[in-house]
């Protein structure tokens, strides 16, 4: 709690309280007694505190998917002047999609790592859209209505400074932010969370968030979805156990500011657009709260990834933290799936992924060390895409190196690194600037150039000789 003249947000500590679950109903307050008792909206609040509901679904959802919240706060977030445009710094924070400033590209793409700019750049400012993701029939009808379509926004970002002053929400959909370097210091209306590399957090729709960065510099990536939220996959053949456990997500719990604030800015994502609205305090009133609508973070290094112990290589889908699906069961609009420090067991098996051609779509970044399948030119911080039905897998360094040992390799455990994938079933456009960008890895495709034929027609003789030998008629 913080009850005196200047917000108390740059104060960072290590030892921040939280809740833990996934989904729970949750309940938290600052003071002792702010939570109404046996209704959500009395005549008169405690501490003369207003009662207001945030929702995340709509009123008449099913039970089990209904998301909502009720925050006690000094002020209620309608005291605020009018919205007006604004236009983003760098003009790289795409809203409408179309043939002028994207294009859809089967072509493998990868990035290298973005440098953090030498300017004062906070977490807005230095928000980048990459690529959007959309059904091609609903293409037509996104450029007129953003915010009512499933579609995906990626995006990468880049800071050096906190958020003075302002908070920042999207009205679009749920951001999923993975930083790769530097913590994130996060102050939302429920509370404050901080956000290591290899730990991720969600901030759902319409949530207010402000970023303060204890460690400097930071950078990492972004996927924002629209139309539904993140839930924890089923485990299937799994089991009840495995995978991210519920417990292992943590909430935070409530924190607030009580000061006047003259001048604070909310910064509103609206339909792909930024707006900006002037009030007179912090929109991080909120003395006490409870519900299920609310932000979230994970440790990555928590995940119990299951591998297979005899033969093959198991699909990555095995190695889902988060999922948010579509009405087609078993079909994402965005998988979240990690690719962590483990072992591998398998028997007379090519262990790297496979090469592959997939119906989704596959975006991929690594947070530390290197990815087991990519020798060369994959590097922390940097990026790759490969679009529905391209092909891909192992770079010829680790197939050829994979050969090489034979069949007997040992069991060999993978340790130092973090890889990431988005995962979804949608058709990726790329932002222009981004594929004219001077991180843009044009030598990606070379990669696998060096791969050669393996086949052998003297092998094919051979047994084309026993066979004729044996008195076998080949046709």
């Amino acid at each position: 709690m913080d009850t005196a003249t200047a917000p108390a947000r740059p104060e960072f500590s290590a030892d921040l309280e939280y809740q833990s679950g996934f989904g729970n109903q949750f309940s938290s307050e600052a003071i002792a007694g702010a939570l109404p008792h046996g209704q959500n909206s009395p005549l008169l609040c405690p501490y003369g505190l207003y009662a207001e509901q945030i929702s995340g679904t709509s009123f008449t959802s099913p039970r089990k998917h209904n998301q909502r919240s009720w925050l006690y706060r000094v002020k209620p977030s309608v005291t605020h002047e009018p919205f007006k445009a604004r236009v983003p710094t760098h003009g790289k924070l795409v809203s409408e999609f179309n043939d002028s400033n994207s294009s859809a590209t089967p072509t493998q793409l990868r990035w290298k790592p973005v440098e953090v700019p030498e300017s004062p750049t906070d977490f807005i400012d230095g928000l980048y859209t990459l690529l959007n993701e959309v059904n091609e029939d609903e293409f037509d009808e996104l450029q007129h209505a953003p915010h009512r379509l499933k579609i995906l926004h990626y995006s990468r970002y880049t800071a050096n400074k906190l958020m003075a002053n302002c908070a920042f929400c999207s009205a679009d959909g749920d951001f999923l932010i993975v930083p790769q370097e530097g913590r994130l210091w996060i102050t939302t209306e429920c509370g404050r969370l901080q956000v290591s590399p290899s730990e991720v957090v969600v901030l759902p729709q319409g949530m207010r968030f402000a970023i303060d960065l204890p460690d400097g510099p930071s950078r990492g990536y972004v996927a924002e979805i629209f139309g539904t939220h993140f839930q924890l996959p089923d485990l299937g053949p799994i089991g009840a156990n495995g995978l991210a456990a519920p417990r292992d997500f943590l909430v935070p719990v409530a924190w607030f500011e009580s000061c006047s604030h003259p001048g604070f800015t909310i910064v509103q994502k609206f339909g792909g657009q930024l707006f900006t609205a002037k009030q007179d305090f912090s929109p991080f009133n909120v003395v006490a709260w409870h519900g299920n609508y609310v932000p979230y973070k994970y440790d990555l290094s928590k995940f119990c990834p299951y591998n297979t112990v005899l033969i093959d290589h198991s699909d990555p889908s095995i190695n889902t933290v988060l999922t948010a699906p579509t009405n087609t069961p078993g079909v994402a609009l965005l998988d979240f799936v990690i690719f962590p420090p483990r072992w591998l067991v398998a028997e007379n098996t090519f262990r790297p992924p496979y090469y592959h051609r997939n119906c989704m779509s596959e975006f991929m970044g690594l947070i530390l060390g290197g990815y087991e399948a990519k020798a060369d030119g994959f590097l922390p911080g940097g990026a790759s895409l490969h679009s529905c039905m391209t092909p891909h897998g192992p770079d010829t360094k680790t197939f050829e190196a994979t050969i090489a040992r034979g069949s007997d390799a040992r069991p060999q455990r993978i340790a130092n690194t973090m890889a990431f994938m988005f995962e979804s079933c949608l058709i990726p456009r790329v932002c222009s600037w981004a594929l004219e960008s001077p991180y843009m890895d044009h030598d990606y495709y070379q990669c696998w150039i060096g791969l050669k034929s393996h086949f052998t027609y003297e092998l094919v003789n051979q047994q084309n000789q026993e066979l004729h030998n044996g008195g076998v008629d080949k046709k």
